[in-house]
């Protein structure tokens, strides 16, 4: 830690640019990506140190590309858990017992892994946040941002010359002081202290109670080696439960020794603090092992919600990540969200600082990311309903335990009533591969509003459906449409020296265009506007003996413009606009390109 940043002893405010409050995933990937573009600036977080609870875990090709962006993605490989431990997600009477359903996960149906392979370089990974939050934090603290614990953010002011006046206060040495800076960021989480004073709306729907992790050493190995998965559904419909674990979701945490066991108190209110006896008696029998020692280190509690802020920001200061969007951990959308809102962000407060676009294009944050932010918080109370679709199934949600067993006999029975049961089981069983295998609703966002430029598209090219629909949330398809993500494709030179990804031509902090044969006219505007605008702007022609080769034909397909047609694509690796095809002269194209990247970029 630089000693700049320590407290002053003169009673001055402490002078930054940058002021994030929070090192979570959202916090810490912002002052990463901050970092990378050459800002500086301070991180706070009341607790003691990074994340003590491994709350999000599954890391997703779309978050995946933006820390590979800047170097992050081998560390983050390593550090994970693959090699199969998300293959499935299950169903069972018990961690040892009968199954009652798998589904292939994250990637791992045969009819599914060629999505995956063709959508991202990257593989989705289990990454549990107390591994995922150091890699992060330290990172930003090598490359410009220091980091300050056991501090407390108090509230924030604006002083006469509009810079940002936060009142932070030790927790260690009991002394409080203030930070000013140009910007702030609440990365705060649910209960945002930030978010609370900026008093903007939240679009809330009536919670869903409360679930409980417990984090437990227990050495299931001998198990997973016929049960392979890291989510495991426990259902026990015929036994009586404690009111603090009606339901049950068994989570690995570290292959195949520490678990987190997600139980879901009974609907009526409960009050009671379970000791740690009870919760290792319970888990044992959710087990059903008792040769397993089953050992505590914690307990947390969190609230089932479904919220999201109607806008992001407010002149200079802006939030992310749980503190704007909350909801339960269905499709592993929590982390990754935060992560994209980061990557969304930092490339425009970076280009604003340093003069290559108007302070207009930080206005497009929230625009851009509000409506994904809604998005995801509905697929994931969606999925939750899901959930429950298979537990009513199995007549979990009643509380009579003699109707409980009677549903779970007529699973096996050969009567109408039990093949109508096992359809309802199976229809509710597969309903939740929107779950596990969610790939348009990781990587299909479609960002529109001012920082995309559509007036050249043939057509309105918006999405016409909500982000929701059950094909959009399945499949994710490729496109060069302005505002979306750019298709990766694998390319290579015509002797072939290893391959490279659309994704890794583009972003590093720069914009890009694609084009092809005959596109020499973009090449030539593209050099122009970047010396006018002072904005980088590599440029790379895709095709038969071009800079690249378009390997497997595929950047054909996906390209959507003609050879000599354009794809300009933004820092953070989205689509901002395309032409298509190369315009009459060099000077029409240089016109053209001027024209599009002045209003992207608010100039």
């Amino acid at each position: 830690m630089r000693k700049e940043h320590f407290p002053p002893a003169s009673g001055k405010p402490l002078e930054v640019d940058c002021l994030i409050v929070g090192t979570g995933p959202a916090g810490s990937s912002l002052a990463c990506f901050l970092a990378y573009h050459g800002l500086k600036g301070l991180m706070i977080n009341s607790a003691p140190g990074t994340a003590d609870t491994p709350r999000a875990h599954i890391t997703n090709m779309a978050a995946l590309e933006c820390l590979r962006d800047i170097g992050l993605e081998e560390e983050i490989m390593r550090v994970g858990n693959a090699d199969g431990a998300m293959q499935h997600t299950r169903w069972c009477y018990s961690m040892a017992g009968e199954e009652f359903a798998r589904l292939y996960s994250w990637g791992s149906d045969p009819r599914r892994k060629g999505d995956y392979e063709l959508a991202s370089p990257c593989l989705p990974i289990d990454l549990p946040q107390t591994l995922l939050e150091p890699i992060l934090a330290r990172h930003a603290v090598l490359h410009g941002f220091d980091t300050r614990f056991n501090t407390s953010f108090v509230n924030f002011t604006e002083d006469e010359h509009g810079r940002i006046v936060s009142t932070v206060h030790d927790d260690l040495l009991q002394h409080q002081y203030t930070i000013r800076s140009k910007y702030l960021f609440g990365a705060d989480g649910a209960r945002s202290r930030i978010m609370k004073q900026l008093q903007i709306p939240l679009i809330a729907q009536p919670g869903k109670g409360v679930a409980i992790n417990v984090l437990v050493k227990a050495d299931l190995t001998n198990l997973m080696k016929t049960r392979m998965g890291n989510l495991h559904f426990i259902l026990q419909p015929d036994r009586p439960h404690p009111d603090f674990g009606w339901l049950c979701i068994a989570r690995m945490v570290k292959p195949w020794h520490e678990w987190m066991f997600i139980l879901f108190p009974h609907r009526k209110l409960w009050d009671a603090k379970p000791s740690n006896e009870e919760y290792i008696q319970h888990i044992r029998s959710l087990i059903g092992d008792p040769s397993i020692d089953v050992d505590v280190l914690s307990v947390a509690q969190w609230n089932i919600n479904e919220i999201v802020a109607e806008s992001y920001s407010r002149k200079n200061v802006f939030c992310l990540g749980d503190a704007v969007h909350r909801h339960p951990p269905m499709n592993g959308l929590g982390s990754n969200t935060c992560i994209q809102d980061a990557y969304n962000l930092a490339w425009k407060i970076a280009y604003v600082e340093k003069g290559l676009a108007g302070p207009g294009l930080l206005d497009s944050y929230s625009i851009e990311r509000q409506p994904v932010g809604k998005s995801i918080v509905t697929r994931a109370n969606e999925a939750f309903e899901h959930q429950m679709q298979v537990w009513e199934v199995l007549g979990l949600l009643t509380e009579d335990t003699e109707a409980r067993q009677r549903a779970m006999q007529e699973l096996s029975q050969s009567t109408p009533a039990g093949a109508a049961r096992r359809k309802a089981f199976n229809t509710a069983i597969e309903t939740c591969r929107h779950e596990y295998h969610g790939l348009g609703i990781e990587m299909g966002q479609h960002y529109i509003g001012n920082a995309i430029y559509h007036d050249d598209e043939p057509v309105d090219t918006r999405p016409s459906e909500g982000p929701n629909t059950s094909d959009r949330v399945l499949h994710y398809v490729p496109s060069t449409i302005p505002g979306r993500r750019l298709p990766h494709v694998w390319l290579d030179v015509a002797c072939p020296r290893g391959m490279i990804s659309t994704q890794d031509l583009a972003g590093k902090g720069t914009f890009c265009i694609f084009t092809g044969p005959g596109g020499e006219n973009w090449k030539a505007a593209a050099t122009a506007v970047s010396q006018k605008l002072s904005v980088p702007i590599n440029v790379f022609s895709i095709g038969f003996r071009q800079d690249w080769e378009d390997v497997y034909m595929e950047w054909a397909r996906v390209r959507g413009v003609e050879e000599s047609g354009c794809v300009l694509v933004r820092p953070d690796r989205f689509v901002g606009w395309r032409c298509q095809d190369s315009l009459d002269s060099k000077d029409t194209c240089k016109q053209k390109l001027e024209k599009v990247l002045s209003a992207i970029l608010q100039k």
